[in-house]
Protein backbone atom coordinates (compact mmCIF):
# COMPACT_ATOMS: atom_id res chain seq x y z
CA UNK A 1 0.00 0.00 0.00
CA UNK A 2 3.06 2.46 0.98
CA UNK A 3 4.69 1.00 -1.89
CA UNK A 4 1.95 2.67 -4.22
CA UNK A 5 1.92 5.62 -1.76
CA UNK A 6 5.33 6.69 -2.73
CA UNK A 7 4.63 6.11 -6.55
CA UNK A 8 1.51 8.43 -6.14
CA UNK A 9 4.07 11.13 -4.44
CA UNK A 10 6.37 10.34 -7.00
CA UNK A 11 3.68 11.47 -9.69
CA UNK A 12 2.84 14.80 -7.95
CA UNK A 13 6.61 15.69 -7.91
CA UNK A 14 6.68 15.87 -11.38
CA UNK A 15 3.45 17.64 -11.72
CA UNK A 16 4.94 19.97 -9.44
CA UNK A 17 7.25 20.98 -12.15
CA UNK A 18 4.93 21.61 -14.94
CA UNK A 19 2.77 23.93 -12.74
CA UNK A 20 2.20 27.50 -13.52
CA UNK A 21 3.91 30.08 -11.14
CA UNK A 22 1.20 32.41 -9.93
CA UNK A 23 2.24 36.46 -11.27
CA UNK A 24 2.04 37.63 -7.65
CA UNK A 25 5.00 35.38 -6.90
CA UNK A 26 7.10 36.09 -9.74
CA UNK A 27 7.20 40.26 -9.58
CA UNK A 28 8.24 42.65 -6.59
CA UNK A 29 5.56 43.47 -4.65
CA UNK A 30 5.56 47.06 -3.35
CA UNK A 31 3.82 47.51 -0.07
CA UNK A 32 1.79 49.79 2.11
CA UNK A 33 1.48 49.30 5.92
CA UNK A 34 -1.20 50.47 7.71
CA UNK A 35 -2.45 51.92 10.97
CA UNK A 36 -4.56 48.26 12.08
CA UNK A 37 -2.41 45.72 13.90
CA UNK A 38 -3.21 41.81 13.72
CA UNK A 39 -2.17 41.06 17.01
CA UNK A 40 1.87 41.81 17.70
CA UNK A 41 2.59 43.47 13.97
CA UNK A 42 1.12 46.36 12.03
CA UNK A 43 -0.98 45.15 8.87
CA UNK A 44 1.25 45.01 5.50
CA UNK A 45 -0.81 45.03 2.48
CA UNK A 46 -0.01 44.36 -1.17
CA UNK A 47 -0.20 48.22 -2.53
CA UNK A 48 -1.66 47.59 -6.14
CA UNK A 49 -5.01 45.04 -4.54
CA UNK A 50 -4.82 45.75 -1.45
CA UNK A 51 -4.35 41.91 0.04
CA UNK A 52 -2.32 40.56 3.02
CA UNK A 53 1.30 40.23 3.13
CA UNK A 54 3.67 38.44 5.43
CA UNK A 55 4.61 41.14 8.47
CA UNK A 56 7.87 40.43 7.87
CA UNK A 57 9.10 40.76 4.25
CA UNK A 58 7.10 40.72 0.78
CA UNK A 59 9.12 37.92 -0.01
CA UNK A 60 7.08 35.10 0.89
CA UNK A 61 9.38 32.33 1.26
CA UNK A 62 11.81 34.68 3.19
CA UNK A 63 8.90 35.46 5.93
CA UNK A 64 7.58 31.83 6.41
CA UNK A 65 11.32 30.58 6.78
CA UNK A 66 11.59 33.30 9.63
CA UNK A 67 8.31 32.17 11.39
CA UNK A 68 9.27 28.82 11.17
CA UNK A 69 12.89 29.35 12.62
CA UNK A 70 11.32 31.59 15.49
CA UNK A 71 9.00 29.05 16.42
CA UNK A 72 11.13 26.52 16.81
CA UNK A 73 13.78 28.51 18.88
CA UNK A 74 11.38 29.65 20.96
CA UNK A 75 10.02 25.80 21.68
CA UNK A 76 13.76 24.64 22.11
CA UNK A 77 15.25 27.49 24.54
CA UNK A 78 11.53 27.39 26.89
CA UNK A 79 12.21 27.94 30.53
CA UNK A 80 12.81 24.65 32.71
CA UNK A 81 9.70 24.41 34.72
CA UNK A 82 9.67 24.14 38.69
CA UNK A 83 9.95 19.75 38.38
CA UNK A 84 13.02 20.05 35.83
CA UNK A 85 11.34 19.58 33.28
CA UNK A 86 10.55 21.51 30.50
CA UNK A 87 7.43 23.76 30.03
CA UNK A 88 6.47 22.62 27.45
CA UNK A 89 6.18 19.07 28.92
CA UNK A 90 3.74 20.39 31.52
CA UNK A 91 1.25 22.94 30.03
CA UNK A 92 -0.29 23.20 27.11
CA UNK A 93 -0.68 27.32 27.32
CA UNK A 94 2.95 29.31 27.45
CA UNK A 95 2.88 32.53 30.21
CA UNK A 96 5.37 34.51 30.59
CA UNK A 97 4.46 35.86 34.00
CA UNK A 98 3.37 32.40 35.88
CA UNK A 99 2.65 29.27 35.03
CA UNK A 100 -0.27 27.88 33.39
CA UNK A 101 -2.76 25.82 35.84
CA UNK A 102 -3.76 23.47 32.74
CA UNK A 103 -1.83 20.44 31.78
CA UNK A 104 -0.77 19.69 28.45
CA UNK A 105 -2.92 19.40 25.11
CA UNK A 106 -4.10 16.04 23.99
CA UNK A 107 -2.09 15.79 20.85
CA UNK A 108 1.35 17.82 22.03
CA UNK A 109 3.81 15.54 21.59
CA UNK A 110 2.07 13.49 18.42
CA UNK A 111 2.25 17.25 16.99
CA UNK A 112 5.09 18.41 18.27
CA UNK A 113 7.01 15.03 16.58
CA UNK A 114 5.05 15.69 13.42
CA UNK A 115 6.28 19.25 13.15
CA UNK A 116 9.65 18.74 13.95
CA UNK A 117 10.23 15.23 11.70
CA UNK A 118 9.45 17.46 8.67
CA UNK A 119 11.54 20.21 10.00
CA UNK A 120 14.88 18.05 10.66
CA UNK A 121 14.90 18.02 6.92
CA UNK A 122 14.44 21.09 5.84
CA UNK A 123 16.84 22.26 8.23
CA UNK A 124 19.18 19.35 9.37
CA UNK A 125 19.56 20.37 13.02
CA UNK A 126 20.26 17.28 15.08
CA UNK A 127 18.80 19.54 17.84
CA UNK A 128 15.14 18.70 16.25
CA UNK A 129 16.08 15.15 16.35
CA UNK A 130 17.64 14.97 19.47
CA UNK A 131 14.47 16.75 21.05
CA UNK A 132 11.90 14.03 19.12
CA UNK A 133 13.85 11.47 21.37
CA UNK A 134 13.54 13.35 24.32
CA UNK A 135 9.72 13.62 23.92
CA UNK A 136 9.00 10.44 23.01
CA UNK A 137 11.09 8.67 25.20
CA UNK A 138 9.72 10.89 28.55
CA UNK A 139 6.42 10.36 27.11
CA UNK A 140 6.67 6.13 26.98
CA UNK A 141 7.95 6.32 30.36
CA UNK A 142 5.76 8.10 31.90
CA UNK A 143 2.14 7.88 30.27
CA UNK A 144 1.69 4.45 29.46
CA UNK A 145 -1.73 2.27 30.86
CA UNK A 146 -0.84 -0.41 32.67
CA UNK A 147 -0.05 -4.10 31.11
CA UNK A 148 -3.01 -5.63 32.89
CA UNK A 149 -6.05 -2.63 32.08
CA UNK A 150 -8.70 -3.13 29.87
CA UNK A 151 -6.90 -0.72 27.00
CA UNK A 152 -2.85 -1.69 27.63
CA UNK A 153 -0.34 0.03 27.18
CA UNK A 154 -1.51 3.11 25.38
CA UNK A 155 -0.90 6.72 26.24
CA UNK A 156 -2.57 8.96 28.66
CA UNK A 157 -3.38 12.54 26.82
CA UNK A 158 -3.18 14.61 30.18
CA UNK A 159 -1.17 14.81 33.53
CA UNK A 160 -4.19 15.34 36.29
CA UNK A 161 -1.44 16.45 39.04
CA UNK A 162 0.26 19.29 36.81
CA UNK A 163 4.03 18.99 38.11
CA UNK A 164 4.18 14.96 39.02
CA UNK A 165 5.53 14.85 35.57
CA UNK A 166 3.24 11.56 35.50
CA UNK A 167 -0.01 11.64 32.07
CA UNK A 168 -2.65 9.47 33.95
CA UNK A 169 -5.99 10.46 32.48
CA UNK A 170 -8.35 13.07 31.01
CA UNK A 171 -8.39 16.98 31.56
CA UNK A 172 -12.23 17.01 31.75
CA UNK A 173 -13.11 13.50 33.26
CA UNK A 174 -10.26 12.95 34.66
CA UNK A 175 -7.99 10.11 36.04
CA UNK A 176 -7.66 6.78 33.65
CA UNK A 177 -9.83 8.20 31.07
CA UNK A 178 -7.71 8.18 27.86
CA UNK A 179 -8.12 9.20 24.03
CA UNK A 180 -7.85 6.37 21.68
CA UNK A 181 -7.78 8.94 18.67
CA UNK A 182 -4.23 10.36 20.13
CA UNK A 183 -2.63 7.16 21.04
CA UNK A 184 -2.95 5.86 17.22
CA UNK A 185 -1.65 9.65 16.57
CA UNK A 186 1.61 9.10 18.51
CA UNK A 187 1.66 5.30 17.87
CA UNK A 188 2.40 6.74 13.86
CA UNK A 189 4.43 8.87 15.12
CA UNK A 190 6.66 6.48 16.90
CA UNK A 191 6.79 4.77 13.35
CA UNK A 192 8.41 7.55 11.54
CA UNK A 193 10.71 7.99 14.42
CA UNK A 194 11.97 4.76 14.81
CA UNK A 195 12.54 4.85 10.91
CA UNK A 196 14.44 7.96 11.45
CA UNK A 197 16.60 6.78 14.79
CA UNK A 198 17.41 3.20 13.04
CA UNK A 199 19.96 3.34 10.25
CA UNK A 200 21.97 0.41 8.53
CA UNK A 201 24.66 3.42 8.21
CA UNK A 202 26.76 5.50 10.33
CA UNK A 203 25.77 5.67 13.45
CA UNK A 204 24.60 1.82 13.06
CA UNK A 205 21.44 1.76 15.53
CA UNK A 206 18.88 -1.19 15.39
CA UNK A 207 17.22 -0.06 18.80
CA UNK A 208 13.45 -1.15 18.21
CA UNK A 209 11.97 0.23 21.15
CA UNK A 210 9.57 2.90 18.89
CA UNK A 211 8.49 0.54 17.30
CA UNK A 212 7.67 -2.01 19.73
CA UNK A 213 5.83 0.56 21.54
CA UNK A 214 4.06 1.35 18.57
CA UNK A 215 3.08 -2.21 18.02
CA UNK A 216 1.45 -2.04 21.13
CA UNK A 217 -0.78 0.59 20.66
CA UNK A 218 -1.54 -0.79 17.24
CA UNK A 219 -2.37 -4.20 19.14
CA UNK A 220 -4.61 -2.73 21.85
CA UNK A 221 -6.41 -0.39 19.24
CA UNK A 222 -7.37 -3.14 16.77
CA UNK A 223 -8.60 -5.41 19.69
CA UNK A 224 -11.54 -2.65 20.44
CA UNK A 225 -12.75 -1.74 17.13
CA UNK A 226 -16.29 -2.64 16.28
CA UNK A 227 -18.15 -1.50 13.30
CA UNK A 228 -19.72 1.44 14.85
CA UNK A 229 -22.69 3.39 13.08
CA UNK A 230 -24.07 7.04 12.40
CA UNK A 231 -23.49 7.95 16.62
CA UNK A 232 -20.67 5.48 17.84
CA UNK A 233 -17.24 5.53 15.97
CA UNK A 234 -15.31 1.96 15.62
CA UNK A 235 -13.19 3.49 18.88
CA UNK A 236 -14.45 5.91 21.10
CA UNK A 237 -13.56 9.45 21.73
CA UNK A 238 -12.72 8.87 25.51
CA UNK A 239 -12.71 5.67 27.36
CA UNK A 240 -11.09 4.40 30.92
CA UNK A 241 -8.40 2.67 30.30
CA UNK A 242 -8.35 0.62 33.42
CA UNK A 243 -12.45 -0.49 32.95
CA UNK A 244 -13.10 -0.49 29.38
CA UNK A 245 -16.13 2.03 29.94
CA UNK A 246 -16.74 4.79 27.82
CA UNK A 247 -16.30 8.69 28.88
CA UNK A 248 -19.10 11.17 29.32
CA UNK A 249 -19.48 14.42 27.25
CA UNK A 250 -19.76 17.15 30.11
CA UNK A 251 -22.18 20.40 29.42
CA UNK A 252 -23.60 19.03 26.09
CA UNK A 253 -25.85 21.43 24.26
CA UNK A 254 -26.77 21.18 20.49
CA UNK A 255 -26.21 17.83 19.77
CA UNK A 256 -28.15 15.02 21.71
CA UNK A 257 -29.39 14.58 25.16
CA UNK A 258 -27.40 15.65 28.44
CA UNK A 259 -24.79 12.95 29.83
CA UNK A 260 -24.22 11.85 25.75
CA UNK A 261 -21.41 9.13 25.95
CA UNK A 262 -18.20 10.60 24.73
CA UNK A 263 -18.39 7.96 22.33
CA UNK A 264 -17.85 9.99 18.78
CA UNK A 265 -14.72 11.33 17.28
CA UNK A 266 -13.61 11.28 13.25
CA UNK A 267 -9.86 11.56 13.88
CA UNK A 268 -8.78 8.43 13.03
CA UNK A 269 -6.33 9.45 9.84
CA UNK A 270 -3.11 8.92 12.22
CA UNK A 271 -4.45 5.60 13.43
CA UNK A 272 -5.06 4.44 10.15
CA UNK A 273 -1.62 5.27 9.08
CA UNK A 274 -0.43 3.74 12.04
CA UNK A 275 -2.28 0.47 10.45
CA UNK A 276 -0.98 1.03 7.07
CA UNK A 277 2.59 1.13 8.07
CA UNK A 278 2.86 -1.47 10.30
CA UNK A 279 1.88 -3.76 7.74
CA UNK A 280 4.34 -2.25 5.32
CA UNK A 281 7.32 -3.12 8.00
CA UNK A 282 5.38 -6.26 8.01
CA UNK A 283 5.55 -5.95 11.68
CA UNK A 284 2.40 -6.92 14.32
CA UNK A 285 -0.46 -8.72 14.13
CA UNK A 286 -0.78 -7.68 10.27
CA UNK A 287 -3.80 -9.94 9.91
CA UNK A 288 -5.68 -7.83 12.69
CA UNK A 289 -4.49 -4.41 11.32
CA UNK A 290 -5.77 -5.05 7.97
CA UNK A 291 -9.38 -5.51 9.25
CA UNK A 292 -8.89 -2.60 11.51
CA UNK A 293 -7.86 -0.26 8.83
CA UNK A 294 -11.01 -1.53 7.05
CA UNK A 295 -13.73 -1.05 9.42
CA UNK A 296 -12.14 2.40 10.07
CA UNK A 297 -11.90 2.93 6.26
CA UNK A 298 -15.26 2.27 5.68
CA UNK A 299 -16.83 3.70 8.62
CA UNK A 300 -15.44 7.27 7.43
CA UNK A 301 -16.85 6.65 4.23
CA UNK A 302 -20.41 6.20 5.27
CA UNK A 303 -21.05 8.46 8.13
CA UNK A 304 -18.59 11.56 8.90
CA UNK A 305 -17.75 11.87 4.90
CA UNK A 306 -21.34 11.50 3.76
CA UNK A 307 -23.06 13.73 6.72
CA UNK A 308 -19.99 16.25 7.47
CA UNK A 309 -20.56 15.03 11.55
CA UNK A 310 -16.95 15.12 12.19
CA UNK A 311 -17.25 15.80 15.80
CA UNK A 312 -14.84 16.80 18.76
CA UNK A 313 -11.02 16.19 18.75
CA UNK A 314 -10.03 18.99 21.59
CA UNK A 315 -9.67 17.77 24.87
CA UNK A 316 -10.49 20.48 27.01
CA UNK A 317 -13.96 20.95 25.10
CA UNK A 318 -17.08 19.10 27.53
CA UNK A 319 -19.46 18.79 25.29
CA UNK A 320 -20.06 18.24 21.60
CA UNK A 321 -18.06 20.14 18.66
CA UNK A 322 -17.84 19.77 14.53
CA UNK A 323 -13.59 20.06 14.33
CA UNK A 324 -12.10 21.93 11.42
CA UNK A 325 -8.75 19.46 12.23
CA UNK A 326 -10.63 16.18 11.68
CA UNK A 327 -12.20 17.33 8.64
CA UNK A 328 -9.19 18.53 7.01
CA UNK A 329 -6.74 16.07 8.30
CA UNK A 330 -9.11 13.09 6.70
CA UNK A 331 -9.26 15.42 3.82
CA UNK A 332 -5.49 15.23 3.48
CA UNK A 333 -5.04 11.46 4.32
CA UNK A 334 -7.52 10.98 0.88
CA UNK A 335 -5.18 13.00 -1.28
CA UNK A 336 -2.68 10.74 -0.35
CA UNK A 337 -4.26 7.22 -0.40
CA UNK A 338 -6.53 8.28 -3.74
CA UNK A 339 -6.63 4.37 -4.43
CA UNK A 340 -9.32 4.17 -1.75
CA UNK A 341 -11.22 6.94 -2.82
CA UNK A 342 -12.33 6.91 -6.74
CA UNK A 343 -14.26 10.22 -6.16
CA UNK A 344 -11.73 11.94 -3.90
CA UNK A 345 -11.84 15.49 -5.97
CA UNK A 346 -15.24 15.87 -5.23
CA UNK A 347 -15.24 14.52 -1.86
CA UNK A 348 -12.32 16.61 -1.16
CA UNK A 349 -13.86 19.92 -2.30
CA UNK A 350 -17.05 18.56 -0.36
CA UNK A 351 -14.98 18.97 2.93
CA UNK A 352 -12.98 22.17 1.64
CA UNK A 353 -16.80 23.58 1.38
CA UNK A 354 -18.14 22.55 4.35
CA UNK A 355 -15.08 24.03 6.59
CA UNK A 356 -16.19 27.33 4.74
CA UNK A 357 -19.51 27.24 5.22
CA UNK A 358 -19.47 26.54 8.99
CA UNK A 359 -16.40 28.16 10.28
CA UNK A 360 -14.89 30.52 7.43
CA UNK A 361 -14.15 33.81 8.94
CA UNK A 362 -14.46 36.65 6.73
CA UNK A 363 -12.83 39.53 9.76
CA UNK A 364 -9.86 40.19 7.12
CA UNK A 365 -12.16 40.00 3.66
CA UNK A 366 -11.03 43.19 2.85
CA UNK A 367 -7.51 42.70 2.70
CA UNK A 368 -8.47 39.14 0.42
CA UNK A 369 -8.46 36.63 2.93
CA UNK A 370 -10.86 34.55 4.56
CA UNK A 371 -9.31 32.46 7.14
CA UNK A 372 -10.94 29.76 9.60
CA UNK A 373 -12.56 29.55 12.91
CA UNK A 374 -11.36 25.96 15.02
CA UNK A 375 -14.77 24.51 15.76
CA UNK A 376 -17.97 25.00 16.18
CA UNK A 377 -18.26 25.09 19.61
CA UNK A 378 -15.16 27.85 20.06
CA UNK A 379 -16.07 29.93 16.58
CA UNK A 380 -12.47 31.73 16.96
CA UNK A 381 -9.89 32.08 14.08
CA UNK A 382 -7.06 29.65 14.30
CA UNK A 383 -3.25 30.38 13.26
CA UNK A 384 -2.96 26.41 13.16
CA UNK A 385 -6.17 25.92 11.51
CA UNK A 386 -5.88 28.29 8.82
CA UNK A 387 -2.02 27.08 7.72
CA UNK A 388 -3.49 23.61 7.88
CA UNK A 389 -6.77 25.02 5.30
CA UNK A 390 -4.07 26.20 3.23
CA UNK A 391 -1.39 23.71 2.86
CA UNK A 392 -4.56 21.41 1.66
CA UNK A 393 -5.67 23.57 -0.38
CA UNK A 394 -2.40 23.87 -1.95
CA UNK A 395 -2.35 20.17 -2.35
CA UNK A 396 -5.54 19.91 -3.88
CA UNK A 397 -4.25 22.95 -6.30
CA UNK A 398 -1.25 21.11 -7.14
CA UNK A 399 -2.61 17.43 -7.75
CA UNK A 400 -5.33 18.40 -9.79
CA UNK A 401 -4.07 22.23 -11.31
CA UNK A 402 -6.96 23.61 -10.26
CA UNK A 403 -5.80 26.51 -8.91
CA UNK A 404 -9.08 28.67 -7.98
CA UNK A 405 -7.98 28.37 -4.00
CA UNK A 406 -4.48 29.49 -4.61
CA UNK A 407 -4.35 32.81 -4.02
CA UNK A 408 -6.49 33.12 -0.36
CA UNK A 409 -4.46 29.89 0.86
CA UNK A 410 -1.34 31.73 0.09
CA UNK A 411 -2.96 34.53 2.20
CA UNK A 412 -3.58 32.42 4.79
CA UNK A 413 -0.73 32.01 5.15
CA UNK A 414 0.74 35.06 5.31
CA UNK A 415 -2.19 35.29 7.67
CA UNK A 416 -1.04 32.86 9.69
CA UNK A 417 2.59 34.82 10.04
CA UNK A 418 0.99 38.04 12.24
CA UNK A 419 0.61 35.47 15.07
CA UNK A 420 4.21 35.02 15.64
CA UNK A 421 5.71 37.77 18.07
CA UNK A 422 9.87 38.79 17.22
CA UNK A 423 10.89 36.31 19.82
CA UNK A 424 8.80 33.18 18.74
CA UNK A 425 5.81 33.47 20.89
CA UNK A 426 2.69 31.85 18.40
CA UNK A 427 -0.56 33.61 19.85
CA UNK A 428 -4.18 33.16 18.50
CA UNK A 429 -5.08 36.34 17.60
CA UNK A 430 -7.55 36.54 20.47
CA UNK A 431 -6.42 33.52 22.60
CA UNK A 432 -3.31 32.80 24.18
CA UNK A 433 0.19 31.27 22.91
CA UNK A 434 -0.73 27.15 22.89
CA UNK A 435 1.59 24.62 22.44
CA UNK A 436 -0.06 22.35 20.03
CA UNK A 437 -1.36 25.06 17.69
CA UNK A 438 1.57 27.62 17.61
CA UNK A 439 3.98 25.21 17.70
CA UNK A 440 3.46 21.31 16.81
CA UNK A 441 -0.04 22.32 14.59
CA UNK A 442 1.98 25.17 12.60
CA UNK A 443 5.17 24.68 11.27
CA UNK A 444 3.95 21.48 9.62
CA UNK A 445 1.58 23.65 7.57
CA UNK A 446 4.37 25.52 6.26
CA UNK A 447 6.10 22.94 5.41
CA UNK A 448 3.98 21.23 3.68
CA UNK A 449 2.93 24.03 2.21
CA UNK A 450 6.39 24.43 0.33
CA UNK A 451 6.71 20.98 -0.23
CA UNK A 452 3.37 21.74 -2.46
CA UNK A 453 3.96 24.99 -4.19
CA UNK A 454 7.89 24.99 -3.88
CA UNK A 455 8.24 28.83 -4.66
CA UNK A 456 6.84 29.61 -1.42
CA UNK A 457 10.46 28.65 -0.10
CA UNK A 458 13.13 30.90 0.66
CA UNK A 459 15.04 30.98 -2.69
CA UNK A 460 18.14 31.80 -1.02
CA UNK A 461 18.73 29.06 0.54
CA UNK A 462 18.84 25.38 0.21
CA UNK A 463 15.96 22.99 2.08
CA UNK A 464 14.87 19.51 1.92
CA UNK A 465 10.90 20.26 0.83
CA UNK A 466 9.36 16.66 0.98
CA UNK A 467 10.77 12.79 0.47
CA UNK A 468 8.58 9.93 0.10
CA UNK A 469 10.76 8.13 2.60
CA UNK A 470 11.47 9.32 5.98
CA UNK A 471 14.81 11.44 6.21
CA UNK A 472 17.51 9.57 8.73
CA UNK A 473 20.34 12.06 8.66
CA UNK A 474 20.51 15.84 6.40
CA UNK A 475 23.13 17.93 6.33
CA UNK A 476 24.10 21.15 4.84
CA UNK A 477 27.25 22.52 4.76
CA UNK A 478 29.47 23.16 6.62
CA UNK A 479 28.55 20.28 8.37
CA UNK A 480 29.98 16.82 6.67
CA UNK A 481 29.92 13.33 8.02
CA UNK A 482 33.28 11.85 6.98
CA UNK A 483 32.30 8.64 7.65
CA UNK A 484 29.72 8.35 5.82
CA UNK A 485 30.89 9.28 2.78
CA UNK A 486 34.79 7.94 2.79
CA UNK A 487 35.97 6.70 -0.29
CA UNK A 488 34.20 9.62 -2.07
CA UNK A 489 37.42 11.56 -3.24
CA UNK A 490 37.52 15.47 -2.02
CA UNK A 491 37.38 17.16 -4.56
CA UNK A 492 33.65 15.42 -5.76
CA UNK A 493 32.90 16.34 -2.08
CA UNK A 494 34.21 20.25 -1.60
CA UNK A 495 31.63 21.65 -3.50
CA UNK A 496 28.67 19.30 -1.70
CA UNK A 497 25.25 21.67 -1.54
CA UNK A 498 23.72 18.87 0.68
CA UNK A 499 23.51 15.12 2.25
CA UNK A 500 20.82 12.82 3.20
CA UNK A 501 20.07 9.60 4.07
CA UNK A 502 16.49 8.12 3.67
CA UNK A 503 15.08 5.07 5.20
CA UNK A 504 13.85 3.32 2.17
CA UNK A 505 16.34 3.20 -1.09
CA UNK A 506 13.22 3.80 -3.00
CA UNK A 507 12.24 7.41 -2.42
CA UNK A 508 11.74 10.28 -3.94
CA UNK A 509 12.64 13.87 -2.92
CA UNK A 510 11.85 17.71 -3.95
CA UNK A 511 14.30 19.66 -3.05
CA UNK A 512 14.81 24.17 -3.55
CA UNK A 513 18.39 24.83 -4.31
CA UNK A 514 19.87 28.15 -5.06
CA UNK A 515 22.01 26.26 -8.20
CA UNK A 516 21.96 23.47 -10.57
CA UNK A 517 23.76 20.72 -9.22
CA UNK A 518 26.98 19.49 -10.95
CA UNK A 519 25.93 16.21 -10.00
CA UNK A 520 23.67 13.72 -7.81
CA UNK A 521 25.42 10.55 -5.95
CA UNK A 522 23.67 7.90 -4.97
CA UNK A 523 25.58 5.96 -2.81
CA UNK A 524 28.53 7.21 -3.93
CA UNK A 525 27.81 6.33 -7.48
CA UNK A 526 26.62 9.37 -9.98
CA UNK A 527 22.96 9.14 -11.26
CA UNK A 528 22.35 10.78 -14.41
CA UNK A 529 19.93 14.07 -15.25
CA UNK A 530 16.65 12.62 -16.74
CA UNK A 531 12.93 13.43 -17.37
CA UNK A 532 12.52 10.96 -14.54
CA UNK A 533 10.74 8.28 -16.81
CA UNK A 534 13.25 5.91 -15.71
CA UNK A 535 13.52 4.06 -12.76
CA UNK A 536 16.49 6.19 -11.31
CA UNK A 537 18.13 9.92 -12.16
CA UNK A 538 17.21 13.71 -11.10
CA UNK A 539 15.55 16.41 -12.97
CA UNK A 540 15.89 20.25 -12.80
CA UNK A 541 13.51 23.11 -13.08
CA UNK A 542 14.71 26.65 -13.11
CA UNK A 543 12.65 29.34 -11.06
CA UNK A 544 13.38 32.91 -11.05
CA UNK A 545 16.35 32.29 -8.60
CA UNK A 546 17.82 28.71 -8.56
CA UNK A 547 14.88 25.95 -9.00
CA UNK A 548 13.48 22.98 -8.12
CA UNK A 549 15.76 19.46 -8.09
CA UNK A 550 13.59 16.13 -8.26
CA UNK A 551 15.64 12.94 -7.03
CA UNK A 552 14.52 9.86 -7.56
CA UNK A 553 17.01 6.88 -6.67
CA UNK A 554 16.32 3.12 -5.87
CA UNK A 555 19.81 1.76 -5.35
CA UNK A 556 20.57 3.48 -2.08
CA UNK A 557 19.95 5.05 0.42
CA UNK A 558 22.72 7.59 0.91
CA UNK A 559 22.65 11.02 -1.65
CA UNK A 560 25.43 13.70 -2.28
CA UNK A 561 24.24 16.86 -4.11
CA UNK A 562 27.28 18.53 -5.66
CA UNK A 563 27.45 21.96 -7.05
CA UNK A 564 29.34 23.66 -9.78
Amino acid sequence: MLARFAIFIFLYGLLILQQTVPVYAQIAVKESVIEEKLLYHPIHLNSADQTILPWYSTDLGKSYDFVIEKVWNFWNTMRTDKNGLPYYMNHQVWRDDFNDRRGIGGDQFSMALSSWNLLYGYSGHEAVKEEMKYIADYYLMHSLSPADAAWPNIPYPYNTLIYSGIYDGDMVIGKDFTQPDKAGSFGFELVKLYKMTTTTTYPNITDKRYLDSAIKIANTLSKQIKDGDENNSPLPFKVNAITGDIGQLKNNTGNGKEGQLSSYTSNWSGTMELFLNLIELKVGDNENYKKSFTVLLNWMKNYPLKTNKWGPFFEDVPGWSDTQINAVTFAQFMMNHQEYFPNWKSEVKEIFNWVYRTLGNKEWGKYGVIVVNEQTAYQTPGNSHSSRQASAELQYAMLTGDQLAVKNAIRQLNWATYMVDDDGKNCYPRDEVWMTDGYGDYVRHFLRSMSYWPELAPDSQNHLLSSTSVIQLMEYPPYLNKYFWSGVPADELKTTLINYCTFDEKSTEIIRLTQKPRAVLVNKKKIQESDLTELEGWRWKPMGKGGILTIRHQSGNRIAVLGE
